[in-house]
């Protein structure tokens, strides 16, 4: 395991912050499968993910968001798996100076049940941000490890203040008045990519639904024909994962211009 994080970080450029990260990934199933290290080196070996497009090789620049201190709430996407851990957060991070607390793991769900470990859904983790921090924007993604449960797990819009959390609906209205109570900052809640999956199609259609009634930002890329999508290629590690390039290139941009509007 060693001889793929040295790797990583001399040939791939991997900033050490991304590198903590895998190692913390590989720290919470406790131990590491050659598996694992043979998907890590497939994904290491990607034109997208070569130092070129890493954070480090990313430039800091003026930015209307310097200093804005953003939660972002995901599982593999915002964690930036298909890009050895450096996701669009890490990139907003360097190049316009947030101040970012990143808060996500792999293959977890935002309706309210355990993946790997206790207390690993979205529901769930969120309760472990601070309620102090002085935020000013929080960003939640749109699950696709939701999409590949039984579509009745999609749920109804609550007429009261109760949310059911085993449904992905109520589960997305439970964080969006949890983060209205706590901190009552911008929410933006940000999509996929189109990929073939009826019920996340769905839980899109559910997500505008939901804007009428809670007044969030949807960053949508499911719909934006512009962001790459679909089969592996240079910005993408595959189907739902983007690489290095794929989120310097073409997801920092769009967030930069969507977070801008709380400036």
């Amino acid at each position: 395991m060693q001889d793929i994080l040295v790797k990583l970080k001399t040939e791939n450029d991997l900033s050490r912050y991304a590198l903590d990260e895998v190692k913390d990934e590989i720290a919470k199933f406790g131990s590491i499968s050659p598996q694992f290290v043979h998907t890590l080196d497939g994904l290491r070996r990607l034109s997208g993910n070569a130092a070129q497009y890493g954070v480090n090789a990313t430039k800091t620049v003026p930015s209307v968001l310097k200093g804005k201190r953003i939660a972002f709430l995901g599982s593999s996407v915002t964690f930036g798996y298909g890009a050895l851990g450096e996701s669009f957060v890490d990139y907003l991070a360097k190049r316009d100076g947030i101040l970012a607390i990143k808060e996500a793991v792999s293959g977890t769900t935002l309706v309210d049940q355990n993946t790997f470990f206790p207390h690993d859904s979205y529901v769930a983790r969120l309760r472990s941000i601070d309620k102090a921090a002085k935020l000013d924007a929080f960003v939640l993604q749109l699950s696709t490890n939701d999409a590949k449960k039984a579509p009745n797990l999609l749920g109804k819009i609550s007429c009261s203040d109760q949310y059911d959390v085993k449904t992905i609906t109520g589960a997305i209205e439970y964080i969006l008045n949890y983060v209205r109570v706590c901190w009552h900052v911008p929410v933006f809640i940000y999509t996929n990519p189109r990929f073939d999956n009826e019920l996340y199609a769905q839980m899109v259609n559910r997500l505008f639904e939901l804007q009428t009634k809670w007044h969030f930002t949807i960053i949508d890329l499911y719909h934006n024909e512009e962001v790459p999508h679909g089969e592996a290629s240079l910005y993408m590690a595959d189907s739902i994962h983007p690489t290095r390039a794929g989120y310097q290139q073409k997801w920092l941009p769009i967030f930069e211009e969507a977070l801008g509007r709380i400036c």
